[in-house]
């Protein structure tokens, strides 16, 4: 099956990774972060600020693909503080308030100034 790039303004990006891969059905989304795509800045300095945010820019990678959240089957975060998973969960649960998808946390390994998720995920359309 043939890969597509998938691209989108709404999001950041990189030279060095595709936002997203959309292959036959799945859709792969790249570890987003919270950057506001139209500031180039981090969207706060907060947990739920930068989780809020990562998940919006996660949402703007599906929609170009043709998904949306109910078609992801799996989640994974990078905190590089694990004592914020009480404040990533605050946020993650609004976009997933039921019936949540497959997800791991770990610890960020990269130490990179001020931010505090990345967050991937994987979408199946059905």
């Amino acid at each position: 099956m043939p890969r597509q790039i998938i691209t989108t303004s709404n999001a950041p990006s990189s030279p060095w990774y595709s936002q997203g891969v959309k292959v036959g059905p799945n859709i792969f989304v790249s570890g987003t972060v919270g950057i506001d795509p139209s500031t180039g800045k981090l969207a706060g300095d907060t947990i739920q600020d930068q989780t809020r945010q990562a998940l919006t820019n996660c949402q703007a990678i599906l929609r170009a693909g043709g998904a949306d959240l109910r078609d992801v089957v799996e989640v994974g975060i990078l905190l590089t503080n694990p004592g914020d998973f009480d404040g990533l969960n605050d946020e993650y649960a609004r976009c997933f308030p039921s019936e949540p998808p497959t997800r791991y946390v770990a610890k960020l390994g990269v130490d990179l100034p001020g931010l505090l998720v990345s967050i991937r995920m994987t979408a199946i359309l059905s």
